[in-house]
């Protein structure tokens, strides 16, 4: 629907599209934007997403930056001054942006043709990952008339969808929704014993990339680890790994260094990797939402692919308990908020507009907190528009020079060895001199043929001098305070809102446990009815659809037929008209129904018209065994 959707902008339509993971949304509004004059507007609600879209652009010759928070007072303004210029095609920021004082003084004189929301379920408070600094897009809107809207998201029920266009003031919005039904994905749910003997034989039952998703980050780290005893080479991923490492790992299993990646739900938004077979959740996500998008990161190249849920009794009653841990009770909520104050050291009355660095476990333990309500109270004052909590921002380091010319002179005169550093920084970094500005120590290393090891040496020197002020990178989680801090007894918190949030909360659980213990249904129809997708037609691939295929035909005489296939395709490539001869004792219909089935699980695949050939040798080598070698 990329053409639709890119035609429906040009012609100056607000659209609203809902395409799945992988659909390819950065097209419809890119496309479009290049055909424009001025510049497109996109609103993004993660720093990590804007910045990998951003380097895709810039990679292809195309002009194009992200406002976020890692930038200093002077960056922005002169980053919105390039922009009234028309120095830049995109402009990426936060929605938590649009408020500011720099952006508003800027905004009558930025030249908008589109505007574009990203993952624009956020702005619904029904939806299952609200922001409330989306609901400012609307003002925004109000302010920029007659300018295109674009609203994408890959996952929202027909009630959010109705949501997004109400709370964006879409007019007569042209609406499209690509099919839910992926062919090539089959999902699968199984109760188990042991996860990780289940895990192992799908590993070594299907070949190529992995993801493997679960909950806690000390288990991306043990799983991941036990996959390389068992020679699958295996890397692990969380929020908490420092950034480069996060950057090196994901790099490392795009180009297929690294077979398998375990990880929290922090990876894979905006990872463009096309032959990942299998994603496999070792751990049930809580809502259908997150699923489909993390399992929709499997195929995208169109080859057969698998998606796998693995449970067990255990996980369905901590699923079912889990909104009253992501829902405590106010006094709970009101305490933690004090206790935040008090370790972060903020007055009543002040601390709007400020970021804060958070250690989560030392606040933890310093508090005698339980971390599921710490997290979940975090959660409920980002969507009560008190703050925003930041899990793994990056804030590049920041320099500038405290002396005049004179002495910065003299200085480098008397430390020769310090003169090329200090060259450097005022010929890279516009502005340097009078403002503090972001330095990136690997750029400087380029620059001056060293190592980071030199530069950061330098770079201390030269602030034990006095000759410059620097603040070395960040990468710890945040605390934006978009409000002064309240007295916690005061602290304004929406009741009915918040009582309705935790009931639609644990609807979306109930449909995420109906889907587990699904046994006679379609999965991929299941899915796409929860979405509004009014096409139910079953996918066949999936484990209910291929168990309902052997019961129809019965497990006896499958058995039979495909020991007879194994048999004519021991000696190769083999004639259609000689098979259905070698199966004479079973009817045309019933032989052709295990074929279809075999050919679904690729094990078979058609060599040429009218002949058959094998694609799975280790289905083969088992001549006499009817068990898959797929997850299935």
């Amino acid at each position: 629907m990329q053409e639709e959707i890119i035609t429906s902008v040009l012609e100056g339509k607000d659209t609203l599209a809902i395409l799945p993971t992988g659909g390819g949304k950065s097209v419809c509004f890119q496309v479009p934007a290049l055909l424009m004059d001025g510049f497109c507007l996109v609103i993004s609600p993660l720093i990590a997403l804007m910045q990998d879209q951003v380097d895709a652009l810039l990679q292809k010759g195309i002009s194009a930056i992200a406002l976020h928070s890692g930038l200093s007072y002077y960056e922005v303004k002169k980053i919105l001054q390039q922009a009234t210029h028309g120095d830049y095609k995109f402009l990426y920021l936060s929605p938590e942006r649009l408020e500011t004082h720099l952006f508003k003084e800027y905004l009558p004189a930025l030249d908008i043709r589109l505007l574009v929301v990203d993952e624009a379920h956020c702005v619904s408070q029904w939806g299952y990952d609200f922001r409330p600094a989306y609901l400012k897009i609307a003002g925004l809107i109000n302010e920029i008339p007659d300018i295109p809207v674009l609203a994408l998201t890959a996952s929202a029920t027909p009630n959010v969808q109705q949501d997004i266009m109400d709370k964006l003031q879409l007019q007569k919005p042209a609406f499209f929704r690509q099919a839910f039904f992926r062919p090539n994905l089959s999902y699968s749910s199984f109760p188990v014993e042991s996860k990780m003997n289940k895990l192992l034989d799908i590993l070594t039952g299907v070949n190529g990339s992995s993801i493997v998703y679960c909950n806690s980050r000390k288990q991306t780290k043990e799983i991941a680890y036990t996959l390389n005893l068992h020679k699958i080479p295996a890397d692990f991923y969380h929020a908490g790994l420092i950034q480069e490492e996060r950057k090196q790992k994901q790099q490392d299993w795009i180009e297929n260094k690294m077979r398998v990646m375990v990880c929290t739900n922090a990876f894979g938004m905006g990872i463009d990797k096309a032959d990942v077979r299998t994603v496999v959740h070792y751990d049930i996500p809580e809502c259908l939402e997150n699923y489909y998008q993390e399992a929709g990161r499997a195929g995208r190249d169109g080859k057969k692919s698998y998606a796998v849920l693995l449970y067990q009794k255990e996980s369905i009653h901590n699923l079912k308990s889990l909104p009253d841990l992501r829902f405590p009770g106010i006094p709970e909520i009101k305490k933690i908020y004090q206790s935040l104050a008090d370790y972060l050291q903020i007055p009543v009355g002040i601390g709007e507009g400020q970021y804060y660095d958070f250690d989560f476990a030392a606040f933890r333990k310093n508090f005698l907190l339980d971390g599921w309500q710490v997290m979940s109270t975090l959660k409920v004052l980002e969507q009560e528009g008190h703050i925003t909590f930041s899990e793994n921002i990056f804030l590049p380091s920041q320099v500038s020079f405290l002396t005049n010319k004179d002495i910065i002179h003299e200085f480098a005169a008397a430390h020769p060895e310090l003169e090329p550093m200090i060259k450097s920084l005022l010929r890279t970094y516009e502005g340097i001199f009078d403002n503090r500005v972001s330095v990136y120590e690997k750029q400087l290393a380029r620059i001056g043929r060293t190592n980071i090891e030199d530069i950061l040496s330098k770079l201390q020197i030269l602030q034990s001098f006095g000759i410059i002020e620097y603040l070395p990178q960040k990468d710890t989680p945040q605390i934006h305070f978009l409000l002064n801090r309240a007295p916690a007894q005061h602290l304004m918190i929406n009741q009915d809102r918040y009582l309705e949030r935790k009931k639609i909360f644990q609807e979306r659980i109930e449909k995420m446990i109906q889907y587990i213990e699904l046994t006679n249904e379609c999965r991929s129809s299941f899915i796409g009815r929860y979405f509004g997708d009014p096409d139910n037609s079953d996918c066949g691939t999936c484990d209910n659809c291929l168990t309902k295929k052997r019961k129809n035909l019965g497990t006896k005489e499958f058995d039979a037929i495909e020991s007879l296939i194994k048999i004519q395709l021991q000696n190769g490539v083999f004639q259609l008209p000689d098979l259905l001869k070698a199966c004479k004792g079973f009817s045309e219909k019933k032989v052709w129904e295990v074929i279809d089935f075999l050919i679904a699980e690729e094990k078979l695949v058609y060599a040429e018209p009218g002949s058959l050939g094998v694609l799975s040798a280790n289905w083969l080598s088992s001549a006499l065994s009817s068990q898959s070698q797929s997850p299935q």
